[in-house]
């Protein structure tokens, strides 16, 4: 499962990729600070772009902590998404890169492998996902899972959930259905290259 992501593109640049697909931002609490990063990780602070209720063809990015607390405390940063429907507090996940961890093929190796997935030709990319309020930290996101498509079942056996361009404004609209846009890539949508 992702437990590990990256953003190493601006802000001017995420909001030229939403400018592309007309999906206009917005920024109810001002315009974040975006730094590029190489490890966004649990518990870490990341940019979102959610739903502007009623609204279509725009969404609010705000940045949130990844992952909220479960009953017995353990983050929840990933979720199952088989068999829902997610009929509100959608969001999309920008990256440019996630990270997936192998046995070492080296047995002398300490470390997991690690692998960095990227979306050929693409800048950034946006993973689908959900947030919700918390009483502990506020509000915070979790990225959605699915069954492997063929650019990761060599990897591990589960991944999240990346949604073509063309659907996210489509994610950002919680009256259209989620289970058509939760569909593995096909085969070489995805580069890997080990980079430890």
């Amino acid at each position: 499962m992702c437990n590990d992501y990256r953003l190493m593109v601006d802000l001017a640049s995420v909001i030229e990729e939403f400018a592309h697909l007309k999906i206009k931002i917005r920024f109810p609490e001002g315009r974040p600070n975006i730094e590029a990063r190489e490890d966004i990780k649990i518990t870490d602070t990341g940019p979102i772009v959610r739903t502007v209720e009623g609204e279509r063809g725009a969404g609010e990015l705000v940045q949130r902590r990844w992952s909220w607390p479960s009953p017995t405390r353990k983050p929840v940063y990933n979720f199952r998404s088989e068999g829902r429907e997610f009929t509100s507090n959608r969001c999309l996940i920008v990256a440019d890169g996630f990270y997936e961890f192998t046995a070492p093929a080296d047995p002398k190796k300490k470390r997991k492998d690690k692998w960095l997935f990227r979306k050929v030709g693409e800048p950034i990319f946006a993973i689908a996902g959900i947030w919700r309020e918390t009483e502990d930290i506020g509000e915070a996101y979790t990225m959605l899972t699915m069954e492997p498509g063929p650019d990761i079942a060599p990897y591990h056996d589960r991944q999240i959930v990346i949604l073509e361009r063309d659907s996210w404004a489509d994610w950002l609209d919680p009256s259209v259905s989620a289970k058509p846009l939760i569909k593995p890539l096909p085969a070489g949508s995805l580069s890997v290259e080990q980079i430890g």
